[in-house]
């Protein structure tokens, strides 16, 4: 018969001895940490969360994803096991806040470092405009495309709704900046049909004292003043005009810096040419464009070439057809809108980089 008079002692293992094992194997959780955790309920602004802690925790509606959401089962269904970052300490209640739109940018800003590592072209629809540019997402993130780096005529205004090709020409996340240029994805896409040697035609649509940018295609490039003509030009105004229509050759592409240069110097066939008859250089532009490309080929098969071949300009004279980061960074810098969006609350404020909102 078994004896029912058994002691607390007998038994070895009281309710503090349990309480004591649950302290000795409780998990300590800190911010930063990535857990896996379980829905446990669904509430009106937010849902309950079993992470293994004493408590629940509890995940905001505005921590469960990088988008906007309306309402918590758009992310989430109940006993639905995720991964959850920890984002602030236990409160008064012992209760851990949660969030996994900050898991949602850690990988945003992982891939889009990669993407930019690639120098990948990536295609976004615009979804805002604003004085200086256009908005665009990007896994997610808030991405800014200066105006100077929208290739397009049409006003701003309208490109909204268009997705356009882009190159990165900024990823900061310290800084919380992700600024793209939609011009530089079209003179790479552009340079991959050209080749230097080659015959365009393009329209002037500008002139500085150093050359004129042309017009080719859809991309600018470099008519360098040193590449007009062999006899000396004080100005590029004294040959061509805005919107004049001129055939020149591509003498280099430069794809990692968005550069074409040109030239209208290699096509004549007496120097001075395209001061005294620029309707002969045009004439013979096809056969001067053979004639150097024969040079060209000659000289990278090590076959000593005429002087006139061997010209070359200083890297230095020549500023670039588009602008440079460095640039772009100074002349847009009060135009940048943060990645982030000011959806923060208060409470868990300090725990967001901060945004800069210039």
């Amino acid at each position: 018969m078994v004896n029912q008079n058994i002691t607390a002692t007998e038994i070895g293992f009281t309710h503090e001895d349990f309480a004591a094992l649950l302290d000795k194997y409780d998990y300590h959780f800190s911010p930063g940490d990535i857990v896996p955790g379980t829905v446990f309920s669904i509430e009106p602004r937010g849902a309950l969360i079993d992470i293994g802690a004493k408590t629940a925790a509890y995940i905001p509606i505005q921590e469960m994803s990088i988008n906007r959401v309306d309402s918590p089962e758009e992310v989430l269904q109940s006993n639905e096991t995720r991964e959850f970052f920890i984002l602030t300490d236990e409160n008064e209640d012992g209760q851990l806040t949660l969030s996994i739109r900050r898991i949602e940018y850690m990988r945003a800003w992982e891939r889009v470092r990669q993407l930019q590592a690639e120098d990948a072209t990536v295609r976004s629809g615009v979804f805002a405009t604003n004085r200086g540019g256009a908005l665009v997402r990007i896994e997610g993130l808030r991405g800014f495309i200066p105006g100077s780096h929208i290739s397009t005529r049409k006003p701003k205004e309208e490109l909204v709704g268009e997705e356009l090709p882009l190159k990165f020409l900024e990823v900061d996340e310290e800084r919380n900046r992700l600024v793209l240029s939609h011009r530089r994805a079209l003179v790479e896409r552009k340079m991959n049909r050209l080749e230097v040697g080659e015959v365009v035609i393009g329209t002037v649509r500008g002139i500085k004292p150093y050359g004129a940018f042309i017009d080719i295609g859809g991309v600018s490039g470099l008519l360098h003043i040193s590449e007009i003509s062999h006899e000396h030009i004080d100005t590029p105004h004294s040959v061509f005009n805005v919107n004049d229509e001129v055939k020149v050759m591509i003498i280099d592409l430069d794809a990692e810096r968005g550069r074409i240069s040109l030239s209208t110097k290699q096509l004549e066939p007496e120097p001075g040419d395209m001061i005294k008859n620029r309707d002969l250089v045009y004439d013979k532009a096809e056969e001067m464009a053979a004639k150097y490309r024969e040079q060209l080929l000659a000289k990278q098969q090590g076959i000593t070439v005429s002087p006139a071949a061997e010209e070359v300009i200083a890297e230095e004279d020549i500023p670039p057809a588009t602008e440079t980061e460095e640039e772009i960074t100074a002349s847009i810098e009060e135009e940048i809108p943060a990645v982030v969006e000011e959806e923060i609350p208060a409470a868990i404020e300090e725990e967001i980089p901060v945004a800069i909102e210039e």
